[in-house]
């Protein structure tokens, strides 16, 4: 089985988008009433799954993606509490939505309505929601609400910790995914994406969260940032801090995915990370959707780059499948009750 660990709809119904600009309009003028939640057809949600995500999962040898709503749009430095709460119930609805008419395709991962520099009690209600209500399996979760401003404190500063508990007890991951940048500073998926990875594992060398935490698992997305072809340099850090070892302070508990869109990263990816820590990921119709002219491929199709890879079958199982139900146990549990 393929399980495709980073997917975002980022195709939706248009009632669903003026849902967004109806609250982005109250947020310019607040006599405006709070907009309803949004009601769609499940005839249209079908047609853009079907002629977009779950087309391309199938042409390209997947079985099943880990679904979350469109990250450059969670958003969460925008408009009140009441925003932040409605814009998370409807995008976790919509993906439930999806789970709902293509089970054996598409698995929920939940967006939390975070806010610059509030607490989290808002954000670990809708967790609760999403895993213990809607069946979802994991999480996104934000380090930077404040879109590209850096208000938030580090990842292993106590703030985080009620919801580090919380995801704990539901047993589900989390992806350390930021959102849409509003710094012109930081283009979002060329350049914030992939400096929020980089700086989420600084962090955690830096941190002792694991020692408090031990069974949390967090996973790292687009190859992990720079992180692997700087591991030189994070080895050589955690040593002068005197933090003990990377394989024993930090990656038992922190997985990198596969969004890397050519073969030399990808690679590299694998001469560096062990790889029970890699997971399979593409997040097609994402950030790069076009076809490299150099091969002919698109560049978001990463099982062929993950197929080219020298490693035993046995691995690539891990990659493409075991590594998944390891660090997602309840999609394990899912599956596992599907096959019975």
């Amino acid at each position: 089985m393929i399980i495709d660990c980073h997917g975002h709809q980022t195709l939706v119904p248009k009632a669903h988008t003026d849902f967004r600009a109806a609250q982005k309009s109250r947020i310019e003028d607040t006599s405006l009433p709070r907009p309803p939640l949004p009601g769609m057809a499940d005839d249209e949600i079908a047609e853009i799954i079907e002629n977009n995500q779950l087309k391309l999962l199938k042409e390209r040898g997947g079985d099943m993606t880990l679904f979350s709503p469109r990250a450059s749009a969670m958003e969460p430095h925008v408009g009140d509490r009441e925003t932040a709460i409605d814009w998370s119930r409807a995008c976790n609805d919509l993906i439930h939505k999806v789970t709902e008419l293509f089970p054996d395709s598409f698995i929920g991962v939940g967006m939390l309505p975070q806010r610059p520099d509030a607490p989290l009690d808002d954000a670990i209600e809708e967790l609760e929601r999403v895993v213990t209500e809607l069946d979802f399996v994991g999480v996104n979760l934000n380090p930077d609400p404040s879109g590209g401003h850096w208000t938030a404190p580090p990842l292993t500063d106590k703030y985080w910790y009620p919801i580090y508990e919380k995801i704990v007890e539901l047993e589900v991951p989390a992806m350390i995914h930021v959102s849409g940048s509003c710094n012109p500073a930081f283009h979002a998926t060329g350049s914030y994406y992939i400096a929020a990875d980089t700086n989420a594992f600084m962090q955690f060398i830096q941190g002792n969260l694991f020692k408090d935490f031990p069974d949390l698992k967090l996973i790292i997305p687009h190859g992990g940032g720079a992180v692997p072809y700087h591991w030189g340099r994070y080895r050589g850090l955690a040593d002068m801090l005197k933090q003990p070892s990377l394989d024993g302070h930090v990656m038992k508990n922190v997985y990198f995915d596969t969004c890397v869109y050519h073969q030399p990263g990808i690679d590299l990816l694998f001469d560096v990370i062990d790889v029970d820590n890699i997971l399979f990921g593409s997040e097609m119709i994402g950030a790069v959707r076009g076809i490299d002219p150099q091969t002919g491929q698109y560049f978001d199709d990463t099982k062929r780059y993950v197929d080219n890879l020298d490693i035993s079958d046995a691995d690539k199982q891990k990659v493409f499948e075991g590594n998944a139900r390891r660090v997602y146990p309840r999609l394990d549990r899912i599956l596992r009750e599907r096959a019975s």
